[in-house]
């Protein structure tokens, strides 16, 4: 089967700085894939890249079958999205946003409230769909964030440092939305500076100065690094970087 993603050489340059150099790498379907690296590694860039949002400027990149560099829109309709602000409308109740975000990506009603249904039966806190997101705690906005990047049950979701700011047991309930994801077939690209969180995932990469120094399962990375924990594999890696920018 081939990979939802694949890169091949890709490389982002801004006038002679090289965000992203060179970087080779595939995902296949349903797996959790760990994006990893320091401010100024260069994940935010590639990032961007693969969701279609910036031209690579040399290299191949495919997504969901689709060519990064000339199907970007084909990309969009593919995947979900979703960001460390989360991305909802603050004055809308919960089941509004789920509306207006399944209408953007062109769901029926019909499909909409099925959806609706699906999350109203999958939480416990049900008076939650008819009050304001503004009022909601951080870790429940998290949940719909993620609830409204899956409304159109998109091949790939990429979520880009998810969990900041909340305490472990959230965090944790957020991943069991993330495996339950996973095991439906949806793959999951995440981005994270906690790198507990790394071993949950299936394999991860860790960037370093636009390039990817390292890349397998934790266990596999763990051995390799002669340590018991993904921090240390971390900082071994990132203490070599030269560079500070963010990109």
């Amino acid at each position: 089967m081939e990979p939802i993603i694949f890169t091949k050489n890709l490389t982002k340059k801004f006038g002679d700085f090289i965000a992203v150099n060179n970087i080779s790498f595939s995902v296949e379907k349903g797996e959790i894939f760990g994006f990893l690296g320091a401010n100024g590694a260069g994940k935010t860039t590639a990032m961007k890249m693969l969701c279609g949002l910036l031209v690579p400027t040399s290299g191949l990149g495919k997504v969901a079958g689709y060519d990064i560099s000339t199907q970007s829109d084909s990309i969009k309709r593919r995947i979900g999205y979703m960001s460390q602000k989360f991305s909802l409308y603050e004055d809308l109740t919960v089941r509004e946003n789920m509306q207006f975000f399944g209408g953007i990506y062109g769901l029926r009603n019909k499909e909409i409230q099925k959806k609706i249904e699906y999350y109203h039966d999958l939480w416990s806190n049900n008076e939650m769909f008819d009050g304001l997101v503004g009022s909601l705690p951080l870790g429940w906005k998290q949940k719909v964030a993620f609830a409204t990047a899956m409304m159109h049950d998109p091949d790939i979701v990429f979520l880009d440092e998810p969990t900041g700011g909340v305490d472990p047991i959230v965090r944790r309930q957020f991943w069991e939305l993330i495996y339950k994801a996973s095991d439906q077939g949806t793959t999951i690209f995440v981005t994270t500076h906690y790198m507990d969180e790394a071993e949950y995932c299936n394999r991860v990469s860790i960037m370093v100065d636009g390039e990817i120094a390292a890349m397998d399962s934790p266990k596999n990375l763990k051995i390799a690094y002669h340590t018991d924990t993904m921090d240390d594999v971390f900082y071994q890696l990132a203490r070599k970087a030269q560079r500070s920018e963010t990109v």
